[in-house]
């Protein structure tokens, strides 16, 4: 199987922590020069020197901006391309505050539609241009499981996120020709600090301990366990490798099996 990404430079977004972080460390493994992206310069300058080199040549980098500041964001992107064209994005941001759907006030949607979709269409089409050149590109988003199966509680991260499936799976349409593929993963429980985040607020609401909570959401899973980050990882990847050049437009879940949907 060909997973060698030597000479691919990968642009990974939220790569501070979690799934980002992990799905960097993966594309460093595969011999990919990877540019980790999130806010704090400090941490993403930790994450840099964890990196791992398997080639000599492999050089490693970090980019600190904001996906809520779309235009900065763009004009960053465009600046780190002029100097090393990327072939790989992998798309991700924290998600939307948890809460019910109909007490939602506009400004969540606006806040969360600018920092998944318009980031995203920010970050193609500054890295679009080196793709095409190179006839090889990766797009891998990092959505949800609720884009299949809505969470209850997650009202304004359940509308965003199928809007980033549905411009995903329109663009994967648009680009194939051109060897760019643009995929989604879904990922289910993953043990991130999002995931304990959204177990506080579930707590807080419903008035049940932290433990209990947790518990109730094991319970769905059939793997009996929340996932790794680098679980995720591993799929993202993969969906970045040649050996993934005829996958294109999928959603992949990897969630223990707890979707019940085909």
């Amino acid at each position: 199987m060909q997973l060698d990404l030597t000479g691919r430079h990968a642009l990974v977004c939220g790569a501070s922590e979690g799934i980002g972080r992990a799905a960097a460390h993966e594309l460093a493994l595969l011999g990919a020069d990877v540019t980790v992206l999130a806010r704090r310069a400090g941490v993403l300058a930790e994450v840099v020197a964890a990196l791992p080199h398997v080639h000599g040549a492999q050089r490693h980098g970090l980019l600190a901006a904001d996906m809520d500041d779309t235009a900065t964001l763009a004009t960053a992107v465009r600046a780190l391309v002029a100097g090393s064209r990327v072939q790989i994005l992998v798309n991700n941001t924290a998600g939307p505050p948890g809460g019910a759907l109909h007490e939602a006030a506009p400004a969540a949607f606006e806040a969360a539609f600018r920092r998944h979709l318009l980031a995203g269409q920010a970050l193609l089409q500054a890295v679009l241009p080196g793709m095409r050149e190179a006839g090889f590109g990766r797009v891998v988003n990092i959505v949800s499981t609720s884009v299949r199966e809505p969470i209850p509680g997650l009202g304004v991260s359940n509308t965003v996120r199928g809007a980033v499936a549905a411009w995903a799976k329109t663009l994967s349409g648009e680009l194939a020709g051109h060897g760019i593929t643009v995929n989604s993963v879904l990922p289910g429980f993953t043990r991130t600090g999002r995931l304990a985040t959204l177990i506080a607020a579930n707590a807080q609401r419903s008035g049940r301990g932290e433990d209990e909570v947790a518990a109730g959401m094991l319970a769905t899973v059939p793997a009996g366990r929340f996932a790794e980050p680098g679980e995720v990882a591993a799929a993202v990847a993969f969906l970045c490798s040649p050996a993934a050049a005829y996958v294109n437009g999928v959603a992949l879940a990897v969630d223990g099996g707890r979707m019940r949907s085909i």
